[in-house]
């Protein structure tokens, strides 16, 4: 049986015309002799990148995609948590009424609706806050550091406090002086703190309140320290509906706790009806700034040529083009038809 040979390899071509393989030959013994390297190919020409995928088109509304994505994924968590304080509104209704109803399933419907409020930042996404108060722009976490009021600043003036929010920049100071009125110490607090995206004000009781863009919180929290010191000791503000501190366990329980449900579910409802706002407000915008029609073909052509070509370039070019991209916000996007 004749065995597979493998083929030579064709002779490397010269400017001009081809060599032959004699004249080849020849000129290698001839370099071989003198102790000159052999004849290397020329390298292949390089193959041209493929043209940058496109990613925008004209006059088209940067934020709407965003926007649109944020009220349906808050709209999405409200709806779930309006869901469950309504089943939980019926069950204590009738408990209180002498009905038929389990307390352990009530129960079972107070560790159930804890739990989607605890992953809120998560599914709700960073419009809604603590209060469950929608905010077109960016909710927002209030919270105060334990100690700190303004009463205990005087009493300890002069000192100087050197806040650290584990970013890497410098440190922000504020300086409390003897005298200083309560105004005062708030606004030398909100002027040295906003460069950390910290705001600062005061309540009725002398507690210093400093409110961060929601999505800044976690690692404010985690980070905030006073140089000296150590991490402060930050409490967040308590949540608008908080079935952990809901009662069952007799009927004057049972009905405070049905007036919270009832207070709760206004309080989501009126944020429903703000993120719907949204969307509608989204859905405006869409209609007054129509992409051209060409601009769409052509970014579909564009998207087409990139995905059939298989490179590392266009695998990068069509996956970061659709980081973020899930049905939900596709499908919010569609319904502003």
């Amino acid at each position: 049986m004749d065995s597979i040979r493998p083929q030579s390899p064709a002779p490397a071509s010269t400017t001009g015309s081809a060599a032959s393989a004699p004249q080849a030959r020849t000129e290698a013994a001839e370099r071989l002799a003198e102790g000159r390297p052999p004849q290397l190919a020329p390298p292949p020409a390089a193959t041209p990148a493929p043209a940058p995928m496109r990613r925008t088109m004209r006059g088209f509304d940067s934020h709407l995609q965003g926007d649109v994505a944020s009220a349906q994924q808050a709209l999405d968590f409200l709806e779930e948590v309006a869901g469950q304080l309504q089943s939980l509104k019926s069950e204590l209704s009738a408990k209180l009424s002498n009905l038929q109803a389990d307390e352990r399933q009530i129960e079972a419907r107070l560790r159930e609706l804890a739990n989607t409020l605890e992953r809120r930042r998560q599914s709700g996404g960073d419009k809604l806050d603590a209060q469950l108060n929608y905010n077109a722009a960016s909710a927002t976490q209030r919270f105060n550091v334990r100690g700190m009021t303004l009463s205990s600043l005087k009493s300890s003036a002069p000192q100087m406090l050197s806040f650290s929010s584990g970013a890497g920049g410098q440190a922000l100071t504020v300086n409390i002086e003897p005298g200083m009125s309560d105004e005062e110490i708030v606004q030398r607090f909100d002027r040295a703190l906003a460069p950390a995206n910290v705001r600062v004000s005061s309540d009725a009781n002398g507690k210093l309140i400093f409110t961060t863009p929601e999505a800044h919180w976690p690692a404010l929290r985690d980070n905030l320290s006073i140089l000296g010191r150590g991490r402060v000791a930050t409490e967040e503000e308590p949540g608008a509906v908080a079935p952990q501190r809901w009662g069952t366990s007799d009927t004057e329980a049972l009905r405070l706790s049905l007036q919270e449900v009832v207070r709760a579910l206004a309080q989501v409802r009126s944020s429903q009806a703000a993120a719907s706002r949204e969307l509608s407000a989204a859905a405006s915008r869409a209609a007054m700034a129509p992409v051209p029609s060409d601009d769409m073909t052509v970014l579909a052509k564009d998207f087409a040529a990139t995905a059939t070509d298989p490179n590392y370039e266009s695998l990068l070019a069509i996956t970061s083009a659709m980081v973020g991209i899930s049905r939900e916000r596709v499908l919010a996007l569609l319904g502003l038809r």
